[in-house]
């Protein structure tokens, strides 16, 4: 059993980790003076690739950690940084043509990538409707609406619900629709629309709109009746235009980011009724995780599996982050403790681990034996402070309740 002496332990660690580590790598390693932004690749022994392209997800998820960061501890130096984030945002990454935010940036802010991924466009919204959560600037949340006004022309399917995954600078549904050389070109998948649902979230807090509210309740809705497994409770990932599934890889990261984030959106806008069908299906997606994806022997939770076994030998720091909200998600809707020291030995995992100790942050991957990856990168596309830094601010939330 977890004495309380121990769950203000588990607090007080991880808030020393967010506050002494994590924000002040990314405000004090990652800024670009010579450019503008964020540099957009920094090496895992740190070295700087000055000539790297520039992400808007990296950017857009700076951004939202930032403004968040800044909203719940009220430290102007997070401020500083959220404000470096919106400006390079709207003065760089924003279309001012057809509107929306290209894709892709040189080092220099040249577009080499314009393309509007539906994904980085709710990266958008979330860190614009964060930012104006946390700021009050008006600008910031007339982008976020723009945003999902132009997603909800552009990417709805009418006639078969949900949304394409990309288009054109122009607005125009283009073949070759992957985020990222790892995915299959599908026209539909899970981890746009679950990030979809999380923006749809953001906005929905800060801008109260009837339409908005009706997006996001059927966009929960085709999460659960198209894209949870309803025999497995795993999420389906890849789908074409009619929600045929295309594979059979199960995504534990996403799985158990997913049982904590539909509970966060059905809380918002569900009634009685769904809110109880959510809490059943987040408390089974968590369940299920914990019994396929913990490593008994080395700890952690596992990325992927096929068949039922890891897909990798490697452990990746997002899944770690995503488990240990997830598992006090569940937690705090059954009471059942076997969740909440599945947390906290999550935490011991990434404590051990995870945390780069000399260099800074986080290492992005360790092998089964525990040592780091070296050639993952500490900054990149991918590599960011969004799960490493909202985990944590959601742990201390969770915890001191």
């Amino acid at each position: 059993m977890l004495r309380n002496k121990d769950i203000q332990q588990f607090k007080a660690e991880v808030e020393r980790e967010l506050i002494d580590r994590i924000l002040p790598f990314w405000s004090e390693k990652t800024i670009d003076l010579e450019n503008g932004g964020f540099y957009g690749r920094i090496s895992n022994d740190l070295i700087i690739k000055r000539e790297a392209n520039k992400s808007c997800i990296l950017n857009s998820r700076i951004l939202w950690t930032f403004a968040a960061a800044y909203r719940v501890f009220k430290d102007s130096a997070y401020r500083k940084v959220a404000d470096r984030a919106y400006d390079y945002l709207v003065n760089y990454f924003w279309d001012n043509q057809y509107y929306g935010l290209f894709f892709t940036l040189d080092y220099r802010g040249q577009v080499i990538e314009p393309r509007k991924q539906l994904y980085n466009l709710a990266f958008g919204i979330y860190g614009f409707s964060e930012y104006y959560r946390a700021t009050g600037v008006k600008e910031s949340l007339t982008l976020a609406i723009q945003l999902y006004r132009l997603i909800e022309e552009h990417y709805y399917d009418v006639q078969n619900k949900g949304y394409y995954e990309a288009c054109s600078r122009d607005w125009r549904l283009i073949n070759d629709m992957r985020l990222s050389p790892r995915d299959l070109n599908a026209k539909k998948t899970m981890n746009a629309h679950l990030h979809l649902m999380e923006a749809y979230t953001s906005l929905l807090r800060v801008w109260e709109d009837g339409r908005l509210r009706q997006s996001l309740e059927q966009l929960i809705r085709i999460i659960v009746d198209r894209i949870i497994d309803p025999e497995t409770y795993h999420f389906q990932l890849f789908f074409d235009e009619t929600w045929n599934s295309q594979t059979k890889l199960v995504s534990l990261g996403h799985d158990i980011e997913g049982s904590w984030l539909l509970m966060e959106s059905a809380l918002l806008v569900g009634d009685g009724k769904t809110i109880d069908l959510l809490t059943d299906l987040s408390v089974k997606m968590a369940q299920k995780v914990y019994e396929a994806g913990r490593d008994p022997e080395n700890g952690g939770l596992d990325n992927e599996l096929i068949n039922g076994v890891p897909r990798e030998m490697v452990k990746i720091w997002w899944p770690q982050c995503e488990a240990m909200v997830g598992f006090i998600n569940a937690f705090e809707l059954t009471g059942e403790e076997l969740f909440l020291k599945a947390a906290y030995q999550i935490w011991q995992f990434i404590d051990r681990y995870l945390i780069d100790r000399k260099n800074g942050e986080w290492f992005g991957e360790v092998f089964k034996d525990g040592l780091p990856n070296s050639n993952h990168d500490k900054v990149g596309p991918w590599k960011c402070p969004y799960h490493n830094g909202r985990a944590c601010m959601e742990v201390i939330v969770r915890l001191e309740k």
